[in-house]
């Protein structure tokens, strides 16, 4: 059977003629606004869902989207109008979708009050369903449609038709599908929705039962609608498109019911790096921005792992990564950050080597000797052993720490503390140290821990007839964009006869930071 080609599909060369043949286009529903809000706890306000709908159109330049259900609420209704009026000035209007229901002229009503013209009508695509929701016989079944897609078509809409639970009907009552089918080819209908609703399908079913559809119906149009249950959804994409398949619904970070569905990133870059026969219109650039966007509105996280869109999937954190990726790129795919508009990045911590601070290092356009870079290697792994990840911004924190230290020869050591903090209570703390070899032991209170601290030490310098310097400032820096848990550099100004020192001290705590500044100051004076 030969697949109608889209005029704007690209040339690509075929092996067995070495001619060009032009690529086969594939359509991309986007159903975020509509299948992925039916992800638990996800509510989208009509203002996020315009802008939502804006930049699915306008920046991803997906070809369509699925952006509600009729009849919902009132404040489905309001975006609906609102991102319905947008369309209409803007001329997206035909790329504008709303599910509708086989309910006389309810969902028609509703579509028309709202500005919307394309329909995706829900029906039943499995004689299980069929028969245990609706109790109705597949001939009253068709009825019902036929009546609703007449009355659409009347009033200027355009229909499309899903068939819930479509692949349970294939696996076990195809017959029904197939009379199902039949029936459609005799309705004014622009496209077959073909949803594997439960997500139970795996990549074998899916391509035998879209090839055999597309083979046997060459001029209707599927598109297929994935859930991600067994964690198969983008598996399954890749093989519907092998099989003929003329569109696919996904959704921005794979939201949607129960495990969600195909998530939009992952088809796309499959399809582009695996598919060389098809095309997409979706902007590759603009995938990471969305979903960030989405994610913010929506309130639902994505794992940092997340494939294409996820923190951490352009980060190498392995040192022997690192090592290999500067010998010729050896641990390279095709998914290149560049693709996505992100860069590649080499995580600082326990497991980091030689070359992933080196690469952080030559980014940041600085240069170490070997015996600095031995020294700062070492600090990032036992800051690692401490927090989980040293971001590339705390490095000079780290490099200015490590090249202050080794100007400094230890005389006195802060053994141990305790520091304590309650609510209505005074600061205080337990402090040992060391002086020359010499232990001391003190507790102070103050008007916080810090306070506590320099209290305590100032008891033992009492002991030692010893004085201690001025505390004239006390800043606390963290590197840009860092985060709760971020490196804090405490600096400290002291002054001792009428001069004036600093000290830094590193630490993911503030306290601990200071605390490590003063000791410093210690072994200065």
């Amino acid at each position: 059977m030969q697949v109608a080609i889209e005029p704007k599909g690209k040339p690509v060369k075929s092996s067995a003629t070495s001619t060009m043949l032009p690529q086969r286009h594939i359509e991309i529903m986007d159903t975020t606004l509509r299948d992925g809000e039916q992800t638990s706890g996800v509510s989208f306000s009509s203002s996020e869902k315009l802008t939502i709908a804006q930049l699915l159109l306008t920046e991803l330049k997906v070809d369509r989207i699925e952006i509600a259900s009729a009849r919902v609420s009132e404040g489905e209704f309001e975006a609906v109008k609102k991102i319905t009026e947008w369309a209409n000035a803007t001329g997206y209007i035909d790329q504008v979708e709303v599910l509708t229901f086989v309910d006389g002229d309810t969902s028609v009503n509703w579509m028309l009050k709202a500005g919307a013209k394309v329909m995706n009508l829900l029906t039943k695509g499995s004689l299980n369903h069929l028969t245990h929701q609706l109790k109705k016989t597949p001939k009253q079944h068709f009825a019902d449609i036929a009546d609703v897609i007449a009355l659409a078509k009347s009033k200027g809409l355009e229909c499309n038709v899903y068939l819930e639970d479509w692949s349970n009907g294939m696996r076990n009552s195809k017959e029904y599908v197939l009379q199902f089918i039949d029936f459609l080819q005799t309705q004014p209908i622009k496209r077959v929705l073909l949803p594997d609703t439960l997500g139970v399908l795996i990549p074998s079913e899916v391509y035998a039962f879209i090839d055999e559809l597309v083979h046997r119906y060459p001029d209707l149009h599927f598109d297929f609608h994935a859930h991600n249950d067994y964690d198969l959804g983008t598996a399954n994409v890749l093989e519907a498109v092998k099989a003929g398949v003329h569109g696919l619904h996904l959704t921005v970070n794979g939201m949607g019911e129960r495990a969600g569905n195909a998530p939009l990133a992952s088809a796309v870059a499959v399809l582009n790096d695996y598919v060389k026969s098809v095309n997409t219109s979706v902007d590759e650039k603009a995938l990471y921005s969305v979903s960030k966007l989405v994610e913010t509105f929506s309130g639902f996280r994505i794992p940092d792992n997340k494939p294409v869109v996820g923190e951490n999937v352009f980060t190498q954190t392995a040192g022997i990564h690192a090592d290999g990726d500067k010998k010729n790129k050896l641990y390279f795919n095709d998914l290149m950050p560049e693709r996505f508009g992100r860069e590649r990045k080499y995580a600082l911590g326990k497991t980091s080597g030689k070359a992933n601070i080196e690469n952080n290092l030559n980014q940041l356009g600085i240069q170490l000797s070997d015996e600095d870079l031995k020294k700062v290697t070492q600090r990032i792994i036992e800051l690692g052993d401490l927090k989980e990840v040293v971001t590339q911004a705390d490095l000079p924190y780290i490099i200015s720490d490590i090249l202050d230290s080794k100007t400094i020869k230890e005389k006195v050591s802060v053994e141990n503390y305790v520091l304590t903090h309650s609510k209505n209570l005074r600061p205080s703390v337990t402090l040992k140290i060391t002086i020359e070899g010499e232990s001391f032991e003190e507790h102070a209170q103050g008007d916080g821990q810090y306070d506590a601290f320099m209290n305590a030490l100032k008891l033992v310098y009492q002991k030692k007839k010893l004085e201690l310097p001025q505390l004239t400032d006390y800043t606390v820096r963290i590197p840009p964009g860092g985060k709760s848990d971020a490196l804090c550099e405490t600096i400290i100004t002291w002054c001792l006869n009428h001069k004036e020192f600093k000290t830094r001290g590193l630490d993911s705590d503030q306290t601990v930071a200071a605390i490590k500044a003063t000791q410093k100051m210690l072994n200065l004076i």
